[in-house]
């Protein structure tokens, strides 16, 4: 699995992980910080719009393993 940071607005952290890939694209697990409670979401990406999001910063892969088990536990 590979984790990404989503960029937010605030002081939020809000992560992406892709749980598998498919011939259209990436089936991904949301978690967002709403409040005090995380929002899970699992939903459907294509190749396109992956490659989109990361090319404008919107996404950004975590190295840090210690950022990458928050998304894991969240």
């Amino acid at each position: 699995m590979a984790y990404y940071t989503l960029k937010s607005i605030g002081k939020t952290t809000d992560y992406l992980t892709i749980l598998r890939e498919t011939e259209d694209g990436y089936v991904v697990r949301i978690v967002r910080d709403k409040d005090g409670y995380d929002e899970i979401t699992t939903d459907f990406i294509t190749h396109s719009l992956f490659d989109s999001c990361i090319r404008t910063g919107y996404l950004t892969k975590i190295a840090n393993p210690n950022e990458e088990k928050l998304a894991v536990n969240a």
